[in-house]
This record gives C-alpha cells, sequence and structure tokens, in this order.
C-alpha cells in the first residue's frame, strides 16, 4: 500500500528536480490538471495509469522510489557517485610532487587554442588513461589544463 503523503513528498521532488510546476506537470505526462490536483492535495490516491505515465516520461525516476521511497532519484545517482569514488583513489594515486614557481610559464595562457570539443575529449580519454598506466615516479612527467570551454592545454617540462 503506498503512503499517499510520502508519495505526494517524493512527486514534489519530482517536480523540483525538473523545475516544473503542477499542471505543466500534468500536460506533460497527459494527465487532467484536476487530478494532478486532487492527488497533490490528499483528495484522490495515485494510479496505477498515473505512476507508469510518470515512469514513462521520466526515465530517471525509479518504480520503487516513487512507490514506498526505497532506491534513489535519479535513478543514475548511486552510479555517478561509485564512478567518483573510482576516480578519487586513482588520484589518490598519482598526486604528483608539489610546483615550484619556476617550472611554470610565465605565458602560460597565452597559447590557448580553439579545438574540437570531440576531439579534446578522445584526446583526454587517451591521455589519462596513459598517465594511469606510466609509473608513478616523483617526477613531473606533464602538466594538463582543462578548460570550462572543453579545451586543454598540456606542458610538458624540460
Amino acid at each position: 500500500m503506498v503512503n499517499t503523503e510520502d508519495f505526494i513528498k517524493r512527486l514534489e521532488i519530482i517536480l523540483d528536480y525538473y523545475g516544473l510546476n503542477a499542471s505543466s506537470f500534468a500536460d506533460k505526462i497527459g494527465v487532467q490538471r484536476s487530478s494532478l490536483s486532487h492527488l497533490l492535495s490528499g483528495r484522490n490516491k495515485p494510479s496505477l495509469d498515473f505512476i507508469l505515465k510518470i515512469l514513462d516520461v521520466f526515465p530517471d525516476v525509479d518504480l520503487y522510489w516513487i512507490l514506498n521511497g526505497k532506491g534513489t532519484f535519479p535513478k543514475n545517482t548511486e552510479q555517478i557517485n561509485k564512478k567518483e569514488n573510482v576516480f578519487e583513489e586513482v588520484v589518490k594515486q598519482n598526486i604528483p610532487a608539489p610546483l615550484n614557481k619556476e617550472s611554470i610559464p610565465e605565458n602560460l595562457f597565452s597559447e590557448i587554442k580553439n579545438t574540437n570539443p570531440i576531439n579534446t575529449l578522445e584526446n583526454t580519454k587517451m591521455k589519462t588513461q596513459n598517465v594511469i598506466k606510466e609509473s608513478t615516479s616523483s617526477e613531473i612527467d606533464k602538466i594538463v589544463i582543462f578548460y570550462k570551454n572543453g579545451t586543454f592545454k598540456s606542458y610538458v617540462p624540460d
């Protein structure tokens, strides 16, 4: 049996997550606005059809989470957290020695080029894999700076 009050709270979380108001949410899943209003006020309980429409339109909503609060929303949160933890472990193992000011060129940012973000992503993946495979010596092999616009610049010490 679904606890209606808790279901309403989870429904409101979905509305906030997607930045929708009740009427736009009702339109998006294809139900009458009054049906959603009655549900949010606690007058009606959610039907199976209503829940299935939510799951159909919003694939990040987990069935068990919306029904009884078990699981996560959005669905992929656990997978993302696991990937971040793995990355943090790799980073901890490959911590470089601190930089001294003499090894950083003065014109560090003057050579920024606009590149294709797709090629940049592929190059970044390959370079990351190479960095992980390389030995973990305390000497700096290269420094890579990533910019928010998708570009990056590599510096190799002399």
